[in-house]
């Protein structure tokens, strides 16, 4: 397939072209140019929200749209494509208000969260765009994704715990559920609806919940260590030290698992991203969580 990907150079969107192009396909990136390139795609050098002509004459298989924030950016792409014939977005399970009843499934009716604020309305607003102008389109909603390229400084800050044999500071008792997806997972997903091609649009996807706890103990584990924990009862800001909000949200997958019932396990995923955080420390920015951490609780 000749493929356009939004982005191509960081986390997601990168991790997708490099799939796409590793598994024979034509993938162009669609950026500003102002970070590293992988070296088997094309580049179309351009800000998405200012496309001057840059798609002029280009027919593409797929789009892959990585990096559509707002209704704005859905619309400008749209405008500057002469002709596609799949378009999947990747969007979020920030559509979902926090006051649903969980799992949150795809026909629940969408609306702001509190936790996500404007990113969640715009991204409803941006799927809406899509939906009204492309009603073909496939639009998936992640939890958490990680993994290889991840630059968000989650599963690397326990990672950096683990490394120093460091206590690590639960919130209340750890049973807080979350839910992640492997980039790889997501493509491979994509990979189905484009075979598969299933007359449903919208799809959560993602692993099967997680305590704090647990997530935590598969992190350590993928650096050879047992974590000790510490509770933190005392009603301190949980992103102070801990790098998800104090939100605990389920995603119904069962749509997913026909398509794809096979997910690489979380276990598994972890000690890969591991593996390459080792050697790639500089592409994720840290947070001052360990800072905190020590005056707060240890000194």
């Amino acid at each position: 397939m000749k493929i356009l990907v939004t982005g191509g150079t960081v986390f997601v969107s990168k991790y997708i072209a490099e799939h796409f192009s590793a598994n024979g396909h034509e993938v162009y990136v669609l950026n500003r140019n102002t970070k590293p390139q992988l070296p088997a795609v094309k580049l179309i050098q351009c800000d998405r929200k200012a496309i001057d002509g840059q798609l002029k004459g280009l027919h593409f298989d797929t789009v892959i749209d990585v990096t559509a924030y707002n209704a704005a950016d859905v619309n400008t792409l749209l405008d500057s494509l002469e002709s596609f014939d799949n378009y999947v977005m990747i969007s979020s399970s920030a559509v979902y208000p926090e006051s649903l009843a969980m799992p949150f499934k795809e026909g629940d009716k969408c609306g702001a969260n509190k936790f996500w604020g404007d990113y969640g309305t715009d991204k409803i607003a941006a799927e809406n765009a899509l939906i009204k102008r492309v009603p073909t389109a496939y639009i998936i909603r992640p939890p958490y994704l990680y993994g290889e390229y991840n630059n968000v400084y989650r599963e690397a800050f326990v990672f950096d715990c683990a490394e120093r044999d460091a206590t690590f500071y639960l919130p209340k008792d750890g049973s807080m559920p979350l839910q992640f997806f492997h980039v790889e997972d997501l493509c491979r997903f994509i990979e189905r609806l484009l075979a598969q091609k299933p007359g449903q649009r919208i799809f959560n996807v993602g692993n099967a919940p997680v305590t704090v706890k647990a997530w935590v103990e598969y992190c350590y584990s993928a650096a050879g260590k047992t974590p000790q924990f510490a509770y933190v009862t005392d009603g301190t800001e949980q992103r102070n030290y801990f790098p998800f909000y104090n939100y605990a949200y389920v995603l119904d997958t069962a749509a997913q698992k026909e398509i794809m019932p096979g997910l690489l396990p979380l276990k598994d995923g972890l000690r890969r991203a591991y593996e390459w955080y080792k050697e790639n420390r500089g592409s994720v920015k840290p947070k001052n969580y360990l800072q905190y951490i020590h005056s707060r609780f240890e000194s």
